[in-house]
């Protein structure tokens, strides 16, 4: 049996620099987190379904991508700090870290606040039968408006709460911020198993449930860092530094963009779907984007740790270790490629397995969420280098197009050629980052960026 010393040999945990170290200690912690909550995550799909329908679910999905939407309502300030409280820890500078804390925490409270307070009385004039395409008959108007209350309320709570999450990821310890992620849907599975064997089939149940479970362990760990680990930076309104904003949404405003981008790419399937075809065809996208995002699961417990060793390297001027990282994150790519393709041909005996019969996934389905799934890991790569450094003009501006073009040409192509015809468009305008940004990456390592380029 190894001893703990043995085995950070073996595994060469202490070799390099302090950056790459804690990197490698988090990635391997993470394969342990986020392999728990990929296979927590398979699990809840299938009680979910079983709770509820393929109707019912794919309908509970596109309410919450919609209310997601909402997240871009931090103006960037959640990534603003990221980036900032990094910077503020390279540079030992514990004063001004508590005060980006401290007015992000502040700034975001009120944000909710009013957002809450307008979405309540707001939610009783939407007509959600309408936006989700489904009858009165299967879902009453009363129960879609108070489950949209109950989600966006709670996530309103989680949208301050989760702050602890970033704090720790700008401390370079996105395995801890993993665990906690991990301990939420430990209890979100918890929650629903209870109700499957307790309960008639209730949205509401469902809603409340797996929208509080996550606001619990949030709360709790907010106090128990801030109360030790993270005492010095802990929040308080004496802190509140106004004139820091400016630092912090000025990066901050190129991220909310990018988020409502990102938004508009990655979670308008679900509405296009059930508006062209009906919510039971979101159940079959969903679980075809459920399996394949494990490669995405995958990819980001490996690049997770870097966004914010990139800031800390760029801020030393590390260009050779930002060099040789980037190499190994594109041999992790090729890697993940040959295990896609592994999925892609046991898909079809693994769906029914998974979630029984009644849910139909088409081959073709399948390959296009792949493509998918393999671009945007592709790019994921490039704009976790750039978030890092702070480079996200150009990103900007070509998040922006391909959100725009995406819509409508997703309208088109379902409507044109079917069901695969939205993610044939999905793949169309994610190829321009796929060519660009790895260009913007090779002149901004070997400093031969200059305008857009450097910006």
């Amino acid at each position: 049996m190894f001893s703990m010393i043995d085995f950070n040999k073996l595994l060469k945990l202490d070799a390099g620099n302090k950056r790459s170290v804690q990197a490698k200690k988090n990635i391997l912690a993470s394969v342990f987190i986020r392999g728990a909550n990929i296979v927590i995550g398979l699990l809840m799909v299938s009680l979910t379904i079983n709770y509820l329908d393929t109707v019912k679910y794919g309908i509970w999905v596109t309410l919450s991508s919609l209310i997601a939407w909402f997240s871009f309502f931090d103006i960037g300030f959640g990534n603003g700090l990221r980036n900032k409280f990094a910077e503020a820890l390279a540079q030992n500078n514990v004063a001004l870290a508590r005060k980006f804390v401290s007015t992000t925490y502040f700034i975001l409270s009120i944000i909710i606040i009013v957002l809450i307070g307008i979405f309540i009385p707001l939610s009783n004039y939407i007509d959600w039968n309408l936006i989700l395409n489904v009858s009165q008959t299967i879902v009453s108007s009363y129960e879609l408006k108070l489950l949209a209350i109950i989600i966006f309320s709670f996530f309103g709570l989680n949208f301050v709460f989760k702050l602890i999450t970033t704090i720790l990821i700008a401390d370079q310890r996105p395995a801890l911020a993993a665990f906690l992620t991990l301990l939420g849907n430990i209890l979100s599975l918890a929650f629903v198993f209870f109700l499957l064997k307790s309960t008639v089939s209730s949205l509401l149940y469902l809603g409340f449930v797996i929208s509080i479970a996550p606001v619990i362990i949030l709360i709790i760990s907010t106090f128990i860092f801030f109360s030790g680990t993270y005492k010095e930076y802990r929040p308080s309104y004496k802190s509140i530094d106004l004139k820091v904003i400016p630092s912090l949404f000025g990066l901050g405003i190129k991220f909310f963009i990018i988020q409502i981008a990102a938004i508009l790419l990655y979670q308008t399937n679900n509405i296009i779907i059930s508006q062209l075809y009906g919510p039971k065809e979101v159940t079959s996208f969903n679980i075809a984007f459920k399996y394949f995002s494990v490669l995405m699961m995958l990819f980001s417990i490996v690049i997770s740790p870097f966004w914010s060793a990139f800031t800390e390297a760029s801020v030393n001027n590390d260009n050779r270790w930002i060099r040789n990282i980037m190499k190994k994150l594109f041999k992790f790519w090729g890697v993940l490629v040959l295990v896609g393709l592994i999925m892609l041909f046991i898909s079809s005996w693994i769906y029914p397995l998974w979630v029984g019969e009644n849910v139909v996934i088409s081959f073709w389905m399948s390959i296009l969420v792949l493509i998918w799934t393999l671009i945007n890991t592709w790019n994921s790569i490039f704009s976790t280098f750039l978030n890092g450094i702070g480079k996200i003009k150009l990103q900007l501006f070509i998040g922006i197009f391909s959100a725009l073009l995406n819509i409508p040409l997703a309208i088109f192509l379902g409507k044109e050629i079917g069901l695969n015809g939205i993610f044939i468009a999905n793949i169309i305008v994610s190829l321009l980052g796929a060519f660009i940004y790895p260009i913007q990456y090779k002149k901004l390592i070997f400093n031969g960026a200059k305008g857009i380029w450097n910006a």
